[in-house]
C-alpha cells in the first residue's frame, strides 16, 4: 500500500491488477545491448568497496544490494571498457544507487537538509588531481564519493574533469529540486519535471565516462553544440521514461510523486495505463529523432571540417548513447529492483538496509536515526 509522504499529500494509488511496467514491451529502441565479459569481476570488486567504504555494513545489507545485480548495468553501458574502467564504474553505480535510495523517506522532502548533504558532496570535488577532506563529516557516502572521483578524474584532460564536474554537481543539486517538487501543492508540468529529472537521472556523468573508456575527451564546442548536445538530452530522456515505466509500481509503493507517469496521469486526468502508453510513445519519438540525427551526424562533421580523428571519438561516443538506452532498458527489466522483491523492499514503509548514510556517525541525527 502507498503510504503518505511528509507533505501529507497521499499520491495516486497503487497499480491495476494488471501491471502497467509490462507494456516496456511497447518502447523501441532499435539498438542492441552488449554485456561486457568483465561484469563478474566487476561484481566481486565492487562487493568488496562498498564494505570498505561503510556503504554497506553485515550480510543482510549486502546480499540484499547483491540481488540487484547492479554491475550488470555498467557493462551494458560499457561493453568494451577494460577491466578496470568497468570496476570504476560499477563502484560509481553503487554509491550513485545508494545514494539515490537516501531519498526514498523523510529526507527526500527536506529541501534545507538536502542541500547540506549536497554542499558536503561538492566539496570533495577538485579538478587539480588533489584529495580535499569535506567539511560535512566523514559519511560513508562521502568517502565513497571522494575515492571515485579521485579515481576517475586521475590523469584525465582538465577540460573533461570541469565537465565531469558540472555535471556531477548538477546531478547532486537536483535533488534539492525534487524535494520541492514533492512538498508543492501541485505536481509539476512534464517539462518542469524534466528541467529537473534530466540531472537527477545521472545520465550526464555516465556518458562523460564514455568518453574516459574511450581515452579522448570530445572539444567542448561539440559537447555545446547541434546536434550531440541535443542527442544528449534524448539519450537522458529516453532513460528517464523507461525508468519511469519499470519502477512506477515500486516509487507508487513508496510514495515516491517524481515519476514522469504520475504526472502524466495527475494532468491529463487518465488512468495509468494511458499514461503508460504516451510515455512510452514519448520514449520512441525521441529514440526515432535520435537515429536520424546519428545517421546524419558523420556528413555533417565533415563538411564542417572536423578532423578525422575526431570524427572517430564522436563515433565511438555516439555509440555510448546507444549502450546507454539500450543497456538500460535491458537491465531494468532483469533487476529484482523493480520486481516483486523490489516493490516489497519499500512498501509499508520498509527502508533499504543502506537507509541513513547522510549524516555522520555519533551525531545527534545518526543517533536519533539509529533508533528509529
Amino acid at each position: 500500500m502507498a503510504h503518505e509522504t511528509d507533505s501529507g499529500r497521499r499520491p495516486p494509488g497503487p497499480a491495476s491488477p494488471s501491471d502497467p511496467t509490462r507494456r516496456t514491451a511497447a518502447v523501441r529502441i532499435p539498438f542492441p545491448a552488449r554485456l561486457s565479459p568483465y561484469a563478474e569481476r566487476a561484481r566481486q570488486h565492487t562487493l568488496q568497496w562498498v564494505q570498505e567504504t561503510g556503504l554497506l555494513t553485515g550480510d543482510v545489507a549486502t546480499a540484499e544490494y547483491d540481488a540487484l545485480r547492479l554491475e550488470r548495468l555498467m557493462a551494458y553501458f560499457y561493453p568494451d571498457a577494460t577491466a578496470g574502467d568497468l570496476e570504476l564504474a560499477a563502484d560509481f553505480n553503487a554509491w550513485f544507487f545508494i545514494f539515490d535510495d537516501q531519498f526514498d523517506g523523510g529526507l527526500g522532502t527536506r529541501p534545507h537538509e538536502i542541500r547540506g548533504v549536497v554542499e558536503a558532496l561538492v566539496a570533495t570535488m577538485t579538478t587539480d588531481g588533489a584529495p580535499r577532506a569535506s567539511d560535512g563529516g566523514d559519511t560513508p557516502l562521502v568517502r565513497g564519493f571522494r575515492d571515485i572521483w579521485l579515481r576517475s578524474t586521475a590523469g584525465a584532460p582538465y577540460e573533461w574533469r570541469l565537465r565531469f564536474r558540472d555535471h556531477w554537481q548538477a546531478y547532486l543539486a537536483a535533488h534539492v529540486g525534487e524535494a520541492h517538487h514533492r512538498n508543492a501543492d501541485r505536481l509539476p508540468s512534464l517539462e518542469q519535471f524534466l528541467e529537473v529529472r534530466r540531472h537527477s537521472i545521472g545520465v550526464q556523468p555516465c556518458l562523460d565516462f564514455t568518453e574516459r573508456c574511450g581515452g579522448y575527451a570530445l572539444p567542448e564546442v561539440l559537447h555545446r553544440s547541434f546536434p550531440l548536445r541535443e542527442m544528449r538530452e534524448i539519450t537522458g530522456d529516453v532513460v528517464i521514461f523507461v525508468n519511469d515505466i519499470v519502477s512506477l509500481v515500486k516509487e507508487l509503493a513508496a510514495g515516491d510523486v517524481n515519476n514522469s507517469v504520475v504526472i502524466e496521469r495527475e494532468h491529463k486526468g487518465c488512468t495509468l495505463e494511458e499514461s503508460v502508453e504516451h510515455i512510452t510513445a514519448l520514449a520512441n519519438a525521441r529514440t526515432a529523432r535520435f537515429t536520424r540525427l546519428a545517421a546524419s551526424l558523420p556528413g555533417t562533421l565533415a563538411e564542417q571540417g572536423v578532423p578525422a580523428g575526431t570524427r572517430e571519438h564522436v563515433s565511438h561516443y555516439v555509440d555510448g548513447m546507444r549502450h546507454v538506452m539500450a543497456g538500460n532498458l535491458t537491465w531494468s527489466l532483469a533487476t529484482s529492483r523493480y520486481d516483486e522483491t523490489g516493490i516489497a523492499a519499500v512498501s509499508g514503509g520498509r527502508r533499504r538496509p543502506w537507509d541513513g548514510l547522510t549524516t555522520a556517525p555519533g551525531t545527534a541525527s545518526a543517533r536519533h536515526r539509529r533508533k528509529a
